[in-house]
């Protein structure tokens, strides 16, 4: 039987001086956007694609059963959809969530909003190169950034004009000066790194503070938070 999801040691803490290689499942119906994104994925030292599904059934099931660090969906699949897959492996009624990450088309993949109220971690666009793709898989192993800064502000913009939903709730209590400022530089997509350097605090701070913000606005991830800041209108689109 496969160890579970919190048997292994993090991707990215060193288990007697070896690098624990971050495990992916890739799901897309097309054959070649698949093994393109195995090929760009296996070339990397630090990272092991552990499973491939053609739809979103089989996506879910490859997915409890392997446990991968990371889920890469595509949206569009046939039988069960990226947002639905994401919902059935990253939901809020889900007690042990994974981590998923949806792959879109900024122009006409009006999609990927619900994707993440569904509980993707982040996103990225198809033509997205190797490096960027890499990026985006330790980000999303780590818990850390919504992937490239200039695309998560433009696109969660878009669709956060685009989705009628419903209005935010407030606080569960009122956030501090600092929080509001850590809160709006992840809605602009800064790593935990780059908002300790804009504020001149310690990233040890900055998580304490972001694990504050989930608290009080009954997140469960930075996305979540940026979902809110627009939804709320503290960004402005």
């Amino acid at each position: 039987s496969h160890p579970g999801f919190n048997d292994r040691p993090s991707p990215n803490h060193p288990t007697d001086g070896v690098t624990v290689a971050i495990r992916v499942l890739i799901a897309d119906d097309q054959e070649i956007v698949r093994a393109g994104l195995v090929m760009l994925l296996d070339a990397q030292p630090d990272i092991e694609v552990v499973g491939e599904a053609t739809d979103g059934r089989q996506a879910v099931a490859l997915a409890r059963e392997l446990r991968p660090d990371v889920c890469l969906f595509d949206i569009r699949m046939p039988h069960l959809d990226g947002i639905e897959a994401t919902r059935q492996l990253a939901g809020r009624n889900v007690d042990d969530p994974l981590v998923v990450v949806v792959i879109t088309t900024f122009d006409d993949d009006e999609y990927v909003y619900g994707a993440l109220q569904a509980g993707a971690r982040g996103f990225l666009l198809k033509d997205a190169g190797p490096v960027l793709l890499t990026q985006a898989i330790h980000a999303a192993a780590r818990g850390d950034a919504l992937i490239a800064p200039s695309v998560t502000a433009r696109l969660l913009a878009h669709f956060a004009r685009s989705e009628p939903a419903e209005r935010p709730q407030p606080p569960i209590e009122p956030l501090t000066h600092r929080e509001e400022a850590v809160l709006d530089l992840v809605a602009q997509g800064r790593t935990n790194s780059e908002i300790a350097d804009d504020l001149s605090i310690s990233v040890s701070t900055v998580k304490t503070h972001l694990a504050s913000l989930l608290r009080k606005l009954d997140a469960r991830n930075r996305v979540e938070l940026a979902l809110w800041c627009y939804g709320t209108g503290r960004i402005k689109t």
